[in-house]
């Protein structure tokens, strides 16, 4: 009896060929304004995770400045984003040789049909590849297990609480170190480290590091506190141009205090090298 023939593998995703890309594009209205519609493929419960918000209102502001990649960027989440139509509208605050500063603002419409900000930003764009190599440091990439000996969704018995759609367009491997929330067993530690990348093999660039900051499981779930933990203000920033491949991330908190923590994230790329950096306060909902 012949062989049976194995199934074809999927061809990897490039960037600006990818889900990821599809649905953060942006229709130009007239200057400055842009239209989106939400993807609920990038929601956690129902509510569209604020990387994805972050990715979408970054693209926009590469399309309004001069400069195209984000070196900083600042966002305030004023109220939740839900799947559907949305309209961005973008301000260049400042244009210069080696950075540009503008803002960007989401809106979608509630039940009454009156228009509702979701999120607000500021941002710096500069160009990366423009960047001295010069590099002075005492960072160190996260210690994380070999890929092959860490845990995704896939690998529970069950869908993981609080998992959702994003949990599809990722490629999450969790260090076990930061799993014991998940098996009921909180370490209290407030840390979170994983492989990430996009599910489809795309390879990462700027926007896509704006999404990596926010896609691991909260810090809170391994202080022993389950639940939704909405972002209030994020930060990011891009140091450098990540090196194909998947990408390190090391999340930890050390304080929670008055209903609020703090996310101190750091991105690595295969070549060791510490290519974004974020700090988001978020609200816990405590018992």
């Amino acid at each position: 009896m012949p062989e049976a023939a194995s199934a074809p593998t999927a061809p990897r995703a490039t960037i600006g060929d990818s889900e990821f890309d599809r649905d953060t594009a942006l229709t130009l209205r007239e200057t400055g304004v842009y239209d989106i519609d939400l993807s609920a493929g990038w929601t956690i419960i129902s509510a569209v995770n604020g990387g994805y918000l972050l990715a979408v209102l970054g693209r926009a502001l590469a399309d309004a400045l001069p400069h195209g990649d984000p070196f900083t960027i600042s966002a305030h989440y004023l109220t939740a984003s839900q799947p559907g139509p949305a309209v961005v509208r973008t301000d260049v605050v400042r244009t210069g040789r080696t950075l540009s500063t503008g803002q960007a603002s989401l809106f979608q419409y509630d039940d009454q049909g009156n228009e509702v900000e979701r999120i607000r930003v500021l941002a710096s764009y500069g160009d990366l590849d423009a960047l001295p190599d010069d590099v002075r440091t005492t960072a160190r990439p996260p210690a994380i297990p070999p890929m092959d000996h860490c845990f995704g969704p896939e690998d529970g018995p069950a869908p993981v609480s609080g998992s959702s759609a994003i949990a599809d367009r990722l490629m999450l491997k969790l260090d076990p170190s930061t799993l014991g929330w998940a098996l009921g067993s909180p370490s209290g530690k407030g840390e979170m480290r994983a492989w990430f990348g996009l599910a489809d093999g795309r390879d990462a660039d700027p926007l896509s590091l704006l999404l990596a900051v926010d896609a691991l499981p909260p810090t809170a779930f391994e202080i022993g506190i389950s639940g939704w933990v909405p972002t209030v203000e994020l930060t990011v920033h891009i140091r450098c141009r990540p090196a194909p491949g998947p990408l390190r991330v090391s999340i930890t908190t050390r304080n929670l205090a008055g209903g609020f923590l703090e996310e101190d994230a750091e991105v690595w790329d295969g070549a060791d090298r510490l290519v974004a950096q974020s700090r988001q306060l978020a609200r816990v909902r405590l018992a």
